[in-house]
């Protein structure tokens, strides 16, 4: 088998069962976009602020991470990768920054009431259907109290959010992989 024959009889295979393998049927571009905005964007912000809120012995920050960043994301991995990247940059330069004035919070929302799952091409999901997500007027209410009140993290919204967060310090990968799977695999809204 000559390089690279193998890919393609594996690309159409996978594109046979699309809606299983999200990521291999994903514009590269696209999911480098999302790297950018989520990643990069918010580490280049910070390292611009940072320097003037130490030099003044004060400031605070809040990064937007979301539940997302405490399991794995089937069907939609590199958003949740990006949030868990976001959680763990959030939690580190805070503990850098711990004796600056500076304090990090990460803001960790469950599903929010916005136009992210139309954006993401997730409305044909579980999660996307949803019918009650989190209000997001309340969710950055509780964002804005937990950075004021410098607190580390808030898991935002609803009971359901807090009880979620709490499994998944207990729960096996595998097992947090899967029950994540039922809610985003495409075409899952219509699944009982």
């Amino acid at each position: 088998m000559r390089r690279g024959e193998g890919y393609d009889q594996a690309r159409q295979a996978a594109g046979a069962r699309d809606r299983r393998v999200r990521l291999a049927g994903n514009d590269l571009a696209a999911e480098l976009r999302l790297v950018n905005l989520n990643v990069t964007s918010a580490v280049h912000l910070i390292r611009l602020v940072l320097p003037h809120m130490v030099e003044q012995g004060s400031g605070r920050v809040l990064i937007t991470s979301s539940i997302a960043a405490t399991m794995p994301g089937p069907y939609y991995a590199t958003y949740a990768a990006s949030k868990a990247f976001l959680y763990s940059f959030a939690e580190a330069i805070r503990h850098e920054l711990r004796e600056s004035g500076v304090t990090v919070t990460a803001l960790m929302p469950d599903p929010t009431d916005t136009g992210f799952f139309e954006r993401a091409g997730m409305e044909d999901t579980k999660l996307g259907a949803m019918e009650n997500k989190d209000d997001a007027a309340e969710v950055a209410r509780q964002g804005f109290a937990a950075l004021m009140a410098g607190k580390d993290h808030v898991v935002a919204g609803s009971l359901k959010n807090r009880a979620q967060a709490a499994a998944a310090k207990v729960l096996p990968e595998t097992a947090k992989a899967k029950a994540q799977a039922r809610l985003t695999e495409p075409g899952s809204a219509g699944d009982e």
